[in-house]
């Protein structure tokens, strides 16, 4: 396991995460819904956000590692705001991308001492039934055992075409590594997501709100994105729409990092 990773254990659970930078402020990531957990691809996520480095201590925390069967995004944001709180972060500049995303607005909402500033990356207030209708997919390869088929479903979704006929090879290398674990973790946290919808509480968010998306995204549409902003428009909220970069925005815009570090400072 890569050297940057770290356990932090609550009274109930034990959650992995790996920490970046010097910067007096806190920085923390929550990723998306990944076929393999991203903790293995940690010195690459430092290299990614290192222009907030110099300013900024940045986290990014995983799931909890001892999944119960059913798992809403409620219960995983109650758990890595447990995590947080039992590493004394507070007032962070919390960023979440796609599922990520879903559960950063159930911290900012419930635990507002937690977050002072919120970045939201293609995601989504609710799970409508034709957005789940993809994640269905990605589940049944899952629970059928399937890698390869898994990541090229999942990649096709994410990322652009261009993008994703080039990683082909690679994506399938990755479906042959795959464990049996990691298949039944990936069916709890997709499953998570059925049904999910926090519109009615969105208004709750207080803090300072910074919603990135894109208009060719194939897994929460584009008007995810706007609908957050419009649910929003009486707070502070800004929304900035990229076009060309898929799902995958939060990993593809060359910008990206440097438009949320503007908005944190």
């Amino acid at each position: 396991m890569d050297s940057m990773i770290k356990t932090v254990k609550t009274d109930n659970f034990s959650m992995d995460y790996f920490k970046f930078g010097q910067g007096e402020e806190t920085f923390v990531i929550l990723p998306g819904l990944s076929v393999q957990s991203v903790m293995g691809f940690a010195e690459q996520v430092a290299e990614a956000y290192k222009v907030l480095a110099d300013n900024y201590t940045a986290y990014m925390f995983d799931r909890r590692s001892d999944l119960p069967e059913k798992y809403s995004i409620h219960d995983m944001a109650e758990d890595t705001a447990e995590a947080m709180k039992e590493l004394d972060l507070e007032k962070v500049h919390l960023f979440g991308a796609s599922q990520g995303g879903m559960i950063s607005m159930d911290i900012a909402i419930n635990h507002p001492e937690l977050v002072n500033k919120l970045v939201l990356g293609s995601t989504t207030a609710a799970v409508k039934d034709e957005q789940f209708r993809t994640i269905e997919k990605w589940i049944d390869l899952a629970k059928a055992g399937d890698g390869e088929g898994l990541y090229l479903a999942f990649g096709k979704e994410v990322y652009p075409e261009e993008v994703y006929e080039q990683s082909k090879e690679l994506l399938i290398e990755a479906g042959k590594t795959v464990t049996d674990e990691e298949f039944e973790r990936f069916v709890v946290l997709a499953e998570g997501m059925r049904g999910y919808d926090i519109t009615e509480d969105l208004g709750k968010i207080d803090c300072p709100v910074l919603v990135l998306g894109d208009k060719t995204d194939k897994v929460v549409g584009a008007v995810a994105s706007e609908k957050i902003a419009e649910l929003l428009a009486d707070k502070d909220c800004t929304l900035y729409m990229y076009d060309g970069y898929g799902h995958a925005a939060y990993d593809m815009a060359p910008d990206y990092k440097e438009r949320i570090l503007d908005f944190l400072k």
